[in-house]
């Protein structure tokens, strides 16, 4: 093969790669768009305080948010914020070194939970809960300090599945990630603007950007956890049955409370025969077809230019 030929190769491998890497883009700028119109994550005026964990995920939400502030039609201001937990061997220098680059306003928390994790939770225990739990009181403080409306979080599609599965499984409740949620106190509104973004492309777009990821050494190193274990059980759906994880995702936002048993969810001991008919009544004797849903997160439209 020639130099020239070769060359004409390399090219064309790159502009599809250009391309591709465009496409991926674009493909999250839109889903993102459509989760904070659908649930109006932000509004005009908002100060959102996104979490920065030096994860890909939060990197990623941080990169596309910039990007759709500058297209978007309302006026919002963006802060980061890190949570520095003081875990051994953090490179306290990259994140702080990363966001001034960048330009964005941002805000380094030093708080010791890391000593308080290991002090608390016996070695070889999962440390999550504990750790969640602080991180979130420190972070609804840090957001009253700086003024935040909205507290932006990282988290994705297959995190929401996950979490669905976890508290079916574990936990006896049908309960997943809202992208949108009041806190206990009522005092702070938290979004979660990836919540139709899947985490493989969270992880390609990661490569793409070269973000400086930093590994979590407190829980991320720890094996078997159920959460790991869900991951590898959705895999293995996708694998042998394509498509189901994305019908399970439609599911989460077509729910029918009264074909459920949750009698706070809906009135059952209410329920008369009044005469009226409803759309989603007596299929008591029917054999219900598996039909594909009409709605769900496919159908958002928010336009972001």
């Amino acid at each position: 093969m020639s130099g020239a030929t070769l060359a004409q190769n390399g090219a064309r491998s790159s502009e599809k790669t250009m391309l591709e890497n465009n496409k991926l883009h674009k493909r999250l700028c839109r889903l993102v768009g459509q989760a904070i119109g659908d649930f109006k994550m932000i509004e005009e005026g908002d100060k959102v305080m996104v979490c920065l964990s030096g994860g890909k995920d939060s990197y990623a939400l941080l990169d596309i948010l910039m990007t759709l502030r500058a297209r978007a039609p309302i006026h919002f201001d963006i802060v980061a914020v890190n949570l520095d937990q003081k875990q051994p061997h953090f490179p306290a220098h990259i994140l702080p070194t990363y966001l001034s680059q960048l330009g964005v306003a941002f805000h380094i928390e030093n708080q010791d939970t890391y000593s308080i994790v290991k002090r608390l939770i016996p070695e070889g225990k999962t440390t999550c809960s504990l750790c969640s739990r602080l991180r979130r009181g420190i972070l609804y403080r840090v957001a009253d300090e700086l003024g935040a409306t909205k507290i932006a979080l990282g988290h994705h599609r297959d995190d929401i599945m996950e979490t669905f599965f976890l508290n079916m499984f574990f936990g006896g409740k049908l309960k997943a990630m809202p992208p949108k949620l009041q806190s206990d106190d009522g005092k702070h509104i938290v979004i979660r603007p990836m919540a139709y973004v899947k985490e493989a492309d969270c992880k390609r777009y990661g490569e793409l950007k070269c973000f400086p990821i930093i590994p979590c050494d407190l829980c991320g190193s720890q094996e078997n956890l159920q959460r790991q274990q869900i991951k590898a059980l959705m895999r293995e759906w996708e694998k042998k049955f394509p498509g189901r994880v994305e019908s399970i995702f439609s599911a989460l936002a077509n729910v029918v409370p009264s074909h459920l048993l949750d009698r706070n969810g809906f009135g059952f001991a209410d329920l008369k025969a009044d005469g009226l008919a409803r759309p989603l009544g007596d299929i008591a004797f029917d054999d219900e077809p598996c039909a594909a849903p009409s709605g769900g997160p496919g159908t958002i439209r928010l336009q972001v230019q």
